[in-house]
């Protein structure tokens, strides 16, 4: 290496100074002593070897700027990989800052909220139910149920639950909501068992679930039965529509769980059947259904003793699980106030159209009968062999459909507010069996809430006026994963609301707050605003105009001035007798007008209107303007006279 490089540098010094500049030099060392000459020939070398280095750096250059993006992907990479490698764990809270992978800093808010949505995403990962931490017997039931993979609001729930924590469980209908609660309470029970040593005692349940309507009572009351098959524990309903008797019975027998309606349960606490002593769940389920349908009193009346012993020293703390399909804003500030310190967990799905079922809008015109409409999209979707639910805004308009669809031989059963509760409940069975000898249900929404049927199609016959029952009626159909369809049949009055509904479906958007005066409100709003868009453009343009107007009235005033001035006595007396005439006999203002000249007839009849106008302001009465005929034959008789 060491005689090469040698070569190298010998071969470019002689060629440097074979140059004529060089040549000067060269005959100078020659001159000089061998030491001199020794440190001048190093010096020169040196140079040589910068002068070489220069004209190599154009070609140097060039392969560098090439390989450079080269380079500096691979930096980037190896940046990447050494920074996921050695990442530094979170730091812990009571720092005020963090910094992100970008650099840039976050505040403690930030980073929680990240951090919940890590939570959330982990949740909604769970593959199956043992990774939610249920235990062995629970997972007995769960096997039994046949099923496999949790859902988002049970991925969210079951966790939450089990760690005693008091939520609200928000999700569409059909996601799983009632075993999201049900499996970690009885998994706590249980538990309390283990630890306490509590047993089963006479009218003192430990939890207690409170449904707004009797066919949802029997719903929870027949997954909790299918449950205590493998976690053992005792449950029993008390609902209205029954027999109180009876209820009487099996709250004198050791219960753990009681399911029931709010006004059935306060009727047995008042009158000793059921005690709030050892009561520590309490679960509302359809929780906005309730407080919108007026059951916030018996509620509060509910809780009142309960509040009260858990605010005393030694008193029992209970745990409160409300278990909703939507939140509008007012029952959220009324959950608040109730249920201080309450944590709100929702699905990313809430107030979201379900993605498993088909949105079709069919408009129709005012000379297209409404119930034939829906005899053509009836007929074919029961051809197919599906179960279909009819849905309806009132009673009279349920009747009609009913009546109708009889006439056409599609034999139909009803569920509304005057079929009586047990004529419900055998309704609804005749509309579950699998015959299909009843496979239409002509329904209001008193049917849209808290029924676990299988149903294929949802037609909504009556628009609802509000984007809650809507999702509500279309959470009948693609339960749990299940695909369906929804049609609905617009009519004029209902164009703006399901025009609104149908634009946050296609986008994927929260049907959240959509109701019919609020969408007639925004309608008014931007039509006024435009409505002032176009005065202001129209004042401008009227202003200018007014400009000119006024140049051209000074004008035409002084000429009018000039001829007022040349017109005879004659005139003038004609222009009196138009103006008292004209308040007294109209049939001499036209005899006189007929002797003046044509200007002085415009300017009397002028003048005659505004006479007319001040003496109807002064008095206050409205005039009266009658058929021309009439107008015409009296004034033949003021001329006879």
């Amino acid at each position: 290496m060491g005689s090469t490089g040698r070569a190298i540098l010998s071969l470019s010094l002689s060629s440097n100074l074979l140059r004529p500049s060089r040549l000067s030099s060269a005959r100078r060392l020659i001159r000089l002593s061998p030491p001199a000459a020794t440190a001048s020939l190093a010096r020169l070398k040196l140079r040589s070897m910068c002068y070489a280095a220069a004209a190599e750096a154009p070609a140097s250059m060039e392969s560098d700027a090439a390989m450079q993006p080269m380079k500096h992907t691979i930096l980037l990479e190896r940046l990447r990989l050494r920074h996921l490698k050695d990442a530094p764990k979170p730091q812990q809270s009571g720092t005020p800052e963090t910094k992100s992978r970008s650099g840039m800093t976050r505040s403690p808010k930030e980073e929680a909220f990240e951090v919940k949505g890590e939570k959330k995403k982990k949740a909604a990962m769970v593959g199956s139910f043992e990774e939610l931490g249920l235990s062995e017997e629970v997972m007995g039931a769960v096997r039994e149920l046949a099923i496999e993979v949790p859902t988002e609001i049970q991925c969210l729930g079951i966790p939450a639950v089990l760690d005693r924590k008091c939520v609200v469980l928000g999700s569409h209908t059909g996601s799983g909501k009632t075993l999201a609660y049900l499996l970690p309470l009885v998994q706590l029970l249980r538990r309390d068992e283990e630890l306490y040593g509590k047993l089963m005692k006479p009218r003192r349940p430990r939890a207690v679930v409170l449904c707004p309507t009797r066919e949802l009572s029997e719903q929870v009351f027949r997954v909790a039965k299918s449950i205590s098959h493998h976690a053992r524990f005792r449950c029993t309903m008390v609902s209205g529509g029954g027999r109180i008797r009876p209820q009487e019975d099996s709250l004198n027998n050791p219960i753990d769980m009681v399911v029931g309606t709010p006004g059935r349960l306060l009727q047995h606490v008042e009158e000793g059947n059921l005690v709030y002593g050892d009561l520590k769940y309490l679960v509302l389920d359809e929780a906005d259904t309730m407080f919108d349908r007026g059951f916030g009193p018996d509620i509060r009346k509910f809780l009142g003793p309960l509040k009260n012993r858990a605010l005393k020293s030694d008193g029992l703390r209970f745990q409160t699980v409300l278990v909703t399909a939507t939140m509008t804003k007012a029952v959220q500030k009324l959950v608040d106030e109730e249920f201080q310190g309450i944590a709100h967990l929702r699905t990313s799905t809430l107030h979201k159209k379900i993605a498993s079922a088909r949105h079709d809008f069919i408009k129709i015109s005012g000379s297209e009968n409404k119930l034939e409409s829906l005899l053509q999209v009836l007929e074919p979707s029961l051809a197919k062999g599906n179960k279909v639910m009819v849905f309806c805004n009132t009673l009279n308009s349920s009747r009609a459909v009913d009546h109708f669809l009889h006439e056409n031989q599609i034999s139909t059963v009803n569920y509304h507010g005057e079929v009586p509760a047990e004529q419900r409940v055998e309704n609804l069975k005749k509309f579950k069996n699998e015959d299909g000898d009843c496979p239409t249900l002509v329904c209001t929404d008193l049917a849209a809430r808290g029924l676990d049927l299988d149903v294929d199609h949802v037609i909504m016959f009556d628009f609802p006026l509000n984007s809650i029952d809507y999702l509500h009626r279309t959470g009948r159909t693609a339960r749990m994963g299940a695909k369906g369809k929804v049609t609905s049949l617009i009519a004029k009055k209902d164009l703006a609301l399901a025009t609104r509904i149908e634009e946050a479906i296609r986008k994927n958007e929260s049907l959240e707050a959509l109701t019919v005066d609020n969408v007639r409100r925004d309608i008014a709003r931007a039509r006024i605003s435009e409505h002032k868009g176009k005065n202001t453009k129209s004042s401008k343009v009227s202003d200018q105009r007014n400009k000119g107007k006024s140049a051209a009235a000074k004008s035409s005033n002084s000429r009018t001035k000039a001829a007022s001035s040349q017109v005879s006595g004659r005139t003038t007396v004609g222009t009196k007798a138009v103006k008292t005439s004209s308040s007294t006999k109209p049939s001499r203002a036209v005899k006189i007008s007929k002797v003046m000249r044509p200007s002085a007839v415009g300017k009397s009849a002028k003048t005659s209107s505004s006479g007319r106008k001040q003496t109807q302001s002064k008095s206050g009465k409205l005039s009266v303007v009658g058929f021309r005929g009439r107008n015409s034959s009296l004034s033949k008789k003021v001329v006879d006279a």
